[in-house]
């Protein structure tokens, strides 16, 4: 029997990940979010019980329980993750839908979020807290850094490299062998058919950079 799980973060993608857990069999002890005006609420059955840096709680984390950080601010996300690393020596779980289908040669890390009717392809590298939305399509051999968040009907083609803290909006394409730099975002919808260099945004079909 796995472990419990408590969910850092009680807001965005954590109600999606409470379903995952819940489609999966595994318990989910809590909710823990930094907003005080929801403690003692309630998602779906489940209390937000907290603060994410009390102590009371962290403490329960790797002996009793496991830890998913749903946070999709990524500056927030990296510190609840931190967090973890440090005061419980724990990586995050994986939350993976049921109806997500992922190659039995792909390489998935820590933490990640991958939600119903993801597809990930042979020799695709997904690196540690990801977050793919519904029906993103990874392709074979794409690469995806730590910290990038994919939007629902994404499709990133053959050997892409999605580099750390990228965003890219829903509905987008990115053409194969392309690289989208650091912290770099794309705008809902874009087809990009050219590198993006780190930190820039691109919007359109072709892709253009915001000036």
């Amino acid at each position: 029997m796995e472990k419990p799980v408590i969910i850092f973060g009680a807001k965005g993608i954590a109600h999606s990940a409470l379903e995952i857990f819940n489609s999966n069999n595994v318990v989910v002890f809590g909710f823990l979010d930094e907003d005080e005006k929801i403690h003692g609420t309630e998602i779906n059955t489940v209390s937000v019980l907290g603060n994410p840096e009390d102590d009371g709680f962290l403490k329960l984390i790797g002996q009793k329980t496991e830890a998913f950080v749903a946070e999709e601010n990524p500056k927030y996300r990296k510190f609840l993750v931190e967090l973890l690393n440090d005061r419980r020596k724990v990586q995050p779980v994986n939350a993976i839908h049921q109806r997500s289908y992922i190659s039995t040669d792909a390489i998935i890390g820590h933490g990640n979020f991958i939600n119903a009717n993801v597809n990930i392809g042979a020799g695709a590298e997904i690196g540690s807290h990801c977050i793919i939305n519904s029906a993103a399509i990874i392709e074979h051999k794409a690469k995806v850094g730590n910290f990038v968040q994919i939007g629902a009907g994404t499709v990133i083609n053959s050997e892409v490299t999605i580099e750390e803290g990228a965003f890219i909006g829903s509905g987008a394409t990115i053409i194969s062998g392309v690289t989208i730099g650091k912290n770099a975002r794309v705008g809902a919808g874009s087809v990009v058919i050219a590198t993006v260099g780190a930190n820039e945004t691109v919007f359109g079909n072709p892709a253009a950079k915001v000036k």
